[in-house]
């Protein structure tokens, strides 16, 4: 009597099996053949070839250690800096009777400190051959695979280019009429240098200075100004205009990125298995994490301006949601809806810690625009 039903099954399961292993075999054919192909080479083919097998793999080896191990990231780097300690205004004379020795710019440092994250304690992803190259041709945008830490530390980079753009156009000298900094225009110049580049370009053709090298002279820029300001000889002009442009500046940042990942939210709604998804996150949390360090210092730097304004209560507002976003690591980045129990949307989640952090940023310049 279960016979036929017994055979129903069996002839199911056989034809998925068999389902199965023609997939298998058709996924695995470019590989078998191009065995086949090598056993029957002379000797000559088969090192030239084994040698190109084993450079690519042990090329996609270093690729993987350097995009899953984030030397030195640390949430709460903030803390390594103790502002809370710091009294000193930067340019400003340590002590009315030394006038040679002057307060530095916690921005500026912070800002080095993080270019230095990058390129130095890490490796700067975008620019490597491997990242280039893809996944055999394909980009890795495209795929689940190695682009969280590229994303990242261009979300990280994008603060830090704003942030060399106020230095230069305002907090670096005084009122619009005074001389640029050559140390702050050669660190704005290097730090906007293109994000991507190798040792060598087909567009434009020829070799090329690799982007961390750029990144590195920026370091250097930035690191001169400060020991500049630390002599006493250089500007910084902590005014409160100049702290409202800086904040009009940094709230466009992450405006903008909030803005890239509602789009994403509208194009997709594959869950756990939009690719592009951990992209938009991790280029986000890039901003942020760079933010926290930067708006800390700014604090720091613009201390009279904040406590004659009463704007302390809302800058704590705004560190810690910086901070709290930060605690947001999920192993994989889901763009489900909304509403979703199983797969939820973390990029829905990262773009209302984005526009807290905006909406502090507006109030502190509303209080400032008064």
């Amino acid at each position: 009597m279960l016979d036929p039903i017994v055979s129903f099954f069996t002839r199911i399961f056989h034809w998925i099996g068999w389902a199965i292993g023609q997939g298998v075999a058709w996924l695995l054919w470019p590989f078998v053949a191009a065995g086949q192909w090598y056993t029957h080479r002379g000797w000559t083919l088969k090192l030239s070839v084994g040698t190109i097998l084993v450079a690519l793999l042990v090329a996609y080896g270093w690729f993987f250690a350097q995009t899953q191990f984030w030397t030195n990231f640390d949430p709460d780097y903030v803390k390594r800096y103790k502002f809370e300690t710091v009294t000193s205004v930067p340019g400003e004379p340590l002590s009315s009777g030394n006038t040679n020795v002057c307060g530095q710019s916690s921005i500026v440092k912070v800002a080095s400190d993080l270019v230095d994250f990058n390129v130095d304690q890490n490796s700067w992803i975008p620019s490597t051959l491997m990242s280039k190259m893809g996944l055999f041709g394909l980009p890795w945008k495209y795929t689940p695979f190695f682009d969280n830490k590229a994303a990242f530390q261009l979300g990280v980079n994008e603060i830090v280019r704003r942030t060399a753009l106020e230095l230069v156009d305002r907090l670096g000298r005084v009122r619009g009429t005074s001389q640029i900094d050559q140390n702050l225009q050669n660190a704005r110049q290097n730090i906007y240098y293109t994000e991507d580049l190798w040792y060598f370009s087909f567009d434009p053709f020829g070799p090329k200075s690799a982007t961390p090298t750029s990144y590195r002279s920026a370091v250097r820029n930035l690191t001169d100004f400060n020991s500049r300001l630390a002599r006493c000889d250089a500007t910084f002009d902590p005014r409160a205009d100049n702290l409202l442009k800086f904040l009009e500046q940094m709230a466009s940042a992450i405006g903008s990125t909030s803005d890239i990942l509602r789009d994403r939210i509208e194009q997709s709604n594959a869950g756990w298995f939009d690719f592009r998804a951990d992209d938009r996150f991790w280029f986000a949390y890039g901003q942020l994490y760079a933010l926290n360090g930067v708006m800390s210092a700014a604090k720091n730097d613009f201390g009279d301006v904040v406590r004659e304004r009463n704007l302390g209560k809302t800058w704590n507002q705004a560190t810690e949601q910086l901070r709290s976003a930060l605690n947001m690591q999920p192993l994989i980045i889901s763009n489900g809806n909304e509403s979703a129990f199983i797969m939820p949307s973390h990029l829905a989640t990262m773009g209302f810690y984005l526009l807290r952090v905006r909406s502090n940023m507006t109030e502190m310049r509303d209080i400032l625009d008064r």
